[in-house]
């Protein structure tokens, strides 16, 4: 039993030694001798391994999120601004001739509601007569009418709708305007082809030519200026006056033959006359008492 004993110890000392000495073999060729002439050149230095490390699924890739860029891909067109709204007086100022319609409709302030009808989306139609038509009125016709009546009078050549020139053959007739009722201010209007005819009931005229038109608004030129019978109706007959008579008048005359009268009675021959009358009374009283005194004798 001890035999087999030492002889495992000894096979095991055996392994070991020449464990050791194979280890030191290995070993001793990168040990560079301190000073041997006769060293062999040196190898270059080999390249460290690279650690890799062991293959594994390939992961995913998470992209980071960028914020939406604000420069879009195709560039909308510039944005349009609001359109004003559209300015009367400037269309007609531009147009040329139309200056006392202007004035008009600036002092009675209809431009004031002209321009708040466009900015609501209304449509009108406006018949501008032009300076001419205004200096062919009778004089002092402007002057006579109040301000309320120059509001009408603008407003009867106004109409509250959009009507190109081929939509106004289909118009009832009388026409509604903007001034009061059809019945004191009657607008009737005809059509051939593209002649527009405008009759007031004291004014005939038509539309000589087109001076603004778009989707909201129409304006027209007139060489008349539409008169309403509302306004300028003759008034009821009246008594005619007195005859005038070689640059008198009835009453002068009148005056003159009262003063005739009254000269005739006071003149000379109004006295002459009293005087007569009063001689012929004396001659009678006094013939009467000459009778009277001859009756008297007889009786005696």
């Amino acid at each position: 039993m001890m035999k087999q004993h030492l002889i495992i110890y000894f096979s095991f000392l055996v392994l070991l030694l020449n464990n050791c000495s194979t280890t030191s073999w290995a070993q001793s060729p990168a040990q560079a001798p301190s000073n041997n002439s006769l060293q062999p050149p040196a190898l270059p230095p080999s390249k460290p391994a690279v650690h890799q490390p062991p293959v594994q699924a390939p992961a995913q890739v998470i992209t980071p999120v960028q914020a939406p860029s604000e420069v879009p891909l195709v560039q909308a067109p510039p944005r349009k601004a609001k359109p004003e709204p559209t300015n009367v007086t400037k269309i007609l100022d531009k147009a040329g001739g139309f200056s006392v319609l202007i004035r008009i409709v600036r002092s009675t302030q209809v431009i004031n509601q002209i321009e708040n009808q466009l900015n609501t989306s209304n449509s009108l139609t406006i018949f501008a007569p032009t300076n001419g038509a205004f200096s062919n009125l009778k004089p002092g016709t402007l002057n006579s009418l109040s301000t309320e009546l120059k509001v009408q009078l603008v407003q009867y050549h106004i109409l509250p709708s959009l009507v190109s020139l081929s939509n106004f053959q289909t118009l009832s007739n009388p026409v509604r305007t903007q001034a009061s009722n059809t019945d004191e201010f009657p607008l009737n209007i005809t059509t051939q082809g593209n002649w527009v005819n405008i009759s007031t009931g004291l004014v005939n005229t038509s539309i000589s030519s087109t001076i603004y038109a778009d989707s909201q608004l129409a304006i027209y030129k007139v060489d008349k200026v539409l008169l309403p019978l509302g306004i300028f109706a003759p008034k009821p007959n009246e008594p005619a006056p007195a005859p005038v008579v070689a640059g008198h008048k009835k009453g002068s005359l009148e005056s003159s033959s009262s003063t005739s009268e009254s000269s005739t009675l006071n003149g000379p021959a109004a006295m002459f006359s009293a005087s007569s009358a009063q001689s012929l009374a004396k001659i009678g009283m006094t013939g009467l008492a000459f009778l009277s005194a001859v009756f008297s004798v007889l009786t005696i």
